[in-house]
C-alpha cells in the first residue's frame, strides 16, 4: 500500500541506470534550478544492465547511418572515454577486430566498412596477414576490419562514479522505491507518492510496463534475452584485442566473441538466450508467474512467426548454456583456446529488448515515446551505455521540444 504522503518535484525519472542518471545529470545542467528526483528500485543503483553490461566501448559502425544508435554511438565513444580519464577510471584501448569465417563474411564486411565511413568511425580493412600482427592468435578468412577506437572500461565503476556526480550536483536519488503505479499524474512507490511536472521513464526491462500506464509502448513488449560470459584463466593480456565474428545484421546480438576487460582478462560470450521472465538471472530468482506466461506466450508466437528466424535463434542460444559449446563457438575466432582455460561463468545480464507486436519484429534502434507529461525510453539497450551521455542529451532536447 502507498503512503498517502505525496513529494512535488520538476522532472522524476524511473529507473537508477546509468541511462536514468545521466537524463536526470542533463536535466539539472539545463534547468539548474529545478528540482530532479530519481527513484531506484533496488538499494543500489545500475544493479540491472548498467551493472552486468560487457564494458565495451562501442565505435558505431554496425549501425545503418540514417538510426539514431549511429548518431548517437560514435559521440558516445568519445564522451565515455573522456568521462574515464577524468575520474582517472582504467581504460584498455585495445580495439576490435571484426573476422570473416569464409568467403559468404566478406559483403558483410564490406558492407560494415560503409557503415563505418558513413558513420565517421575510423576503421582498418586488413588483410588476414595484417590481422595477425595485431592479434597473433586471431583466425580469419582472407580479411578483417580493425576498429581502433574501441575501447574497454569497468561499468560498476563508472555507475558508481555518475551516481556520485549525481548526488553532487543536487539530484535527489531514492532507492529501495520501486514504482507501483501513476494515478492523476501522482507516482506511487511503497515508500511515498511523488507529483511531477515531467516524468522520464528509464525503467529498463519494465520500461513498457511503466509506459502503458501512460499511454505509450501500445505496440511494443520488452522480450528478455539473458547475456552469459564465461571468463579466461590465462593470464590478463593473452589477448591483445577485443574478437567479434561478422554479425548478422537483421537482428541485434553481436554473436559470441573475445571481449578484453580493462584488466586485460579475456572473457568469451555473451548468449542471447530467451528468458522467461524479466530478471531471470539464476534458477527461480525473481520468478513472476504473470511475467512467466506472458514471456512464454510471446515466444510461442514468435516461434510460429516473425521476421527474423526467432525460432533458430532460439536453438541456437539454448545450446550456449553448455560451456563446451559455447567455448567451441569462440575457437573458430582464434588459435589455442581449449575448454578447460574457461571454466567460470560471470554475473548474468538480461538485456530488455523491444519487441514490436504488431509486426513481430525486434526493433533495432533506440526508441523514445512521450507528451509534454511524461518521456519513455523503450529501447535503450546496447549500445546504451556506451551511448549514454549524447542519449540523455538527446533524450532533455525532446523533453523541452514536448514541454514547450
Amino acid at each position: 500500500m502507498a503512503s498517502k504522503s505525496v513529494s512535488s518535484t520538476d522532472f522524476l525519472i524511473l529507473g537508477g541506470g546509468i541511462i536514468g542518471v545521466s537524463v536526470a545529470r542533463e536535466l539539472k545542467h539545463r534547468f539548474r534550478d529545478a528540482q530532479v528526483t530519481v527513484l531506484e528500485k533496488e538499494d543500489k543503483c545500475g544493479l540491472h544492465a548498467s551493472g552486468r553490461n560487457s564494458g565495451v566501448i562501442h565505435a558505431g559502425f554496425y549501425y545503418s547511418a540514417d538510426s539514431l544508435k549511429a548518431k548517437l554511438t560514435r559521440a558516445g565513444n568519445q564522451a565515455m572515454i573522456g568521462y574515464c580519464e577524468a575520474k582517472k577510471i582504467p581504460l584498455n584501448r585495445c580495439g576490435k577486430l571484426v573476422v570473416a569465417k569464409d568467403q559468404d563474411d566478406l559483403p558483410q564486411l564490406d558492407e560494415l566498412l560503409r557503415r563505418g565511413q558513413a558513420n565517421g568511425v575510423p576503421l582498418d580493412n586488413l588483410t588476414e596477414e595484417e590481422a595477425r600482427q595485431i592479434e597473433p592468435r586471431v583466425k580469419t578468412y582472407e580479411r578483417a576490419i580493425f576498429s581502433p577506437t574501441t575501447t574497454s572500461a569497468d561499468p560498476q565503476r563508472v555507475m558508481e562514479e555518475m551516481t556520485q556526480d549525481a548526488t553532487r550536483e543536487g539530484i535527489t536519488i531514492h532507492t529501495g522505491a520501486p514504482y507501483v503505479r501513476a494515478e492523476k499524474g501522482v507516482v506511487m512507490t511503497p515508500h511515498g507518492s511523488f507529483a511531477a511536472g515531467h516524468v522520464v521513464n528509464a525503467a529498463g526491462l519494465y520500461a513498457d510496463k511503466i509506459a502503458l500506464d501512460f499511454g505509450f509502448s501500445e505496440r511494443y513488449r520488452i522480450l528478455p534475452f539473458k547475456g552469459l560470459y564465461l571468463y579466461s584463466d590465462e593470464p590478463p593480456h593473452a589477448f591483445r584485442t577485443n574478437i567479434y565474428p561478422v554479425p548478422d545484421l537483421r537482428n541485434p546480438f553481436l554473436g559470441v566473441h573475445f571481449t578484453v576487460r580493462d584488466n586485460g582478462q579475456a572473457k568469451i560470450g555473451p548468449t542471447a538466450i530467451p528468458a522467461l521472465w524479466r530478471e531471470q538471472y539464476r534458477g527461480f530468482d525473481n520468478f513472476k508467474f504473470g511475467e512467466f506466461i506472458e514471456v512464454l506466450f510471446r515466444e510461442a508466437g514468435l516461434m510460429m512467426s516473425s521476421t527474423f528466424d526467432f525460432q533458430k535463434l532460439a536453438v541456437e542460444e539454448l545450446q550456449k548454456y553448455s560451456r563446451p559449446r559455447l567455448v567451441a563457438l569462440a575457437s573458430r575466432l582464434a588459435h589455442g583456446v581449449r575448454p578447460e582455460q574457461y571454466t567460470r561463468w560471470g554475473q548474468p545480464g538480461i538485456r530488455a529488448q523491444l519487441l514490436d507486436i504488431k509486426n513481430r519484429k525486434l526493433e533495432m534502434d533506440f526508441v523514445i515515446e512521450g507528451d509534454e507529461h511524461s518521456t519513455h525510453l523503450l529501447n535503450a539497450v546496447s549500445p546504451g551505455w556506451t551511448c549514454s551521455i549524447p542519449f540523455a542529451r538527446y533524450a532533455v532536447d525532446q523533453i523541452e521540444k514536448a514541454t514547450g
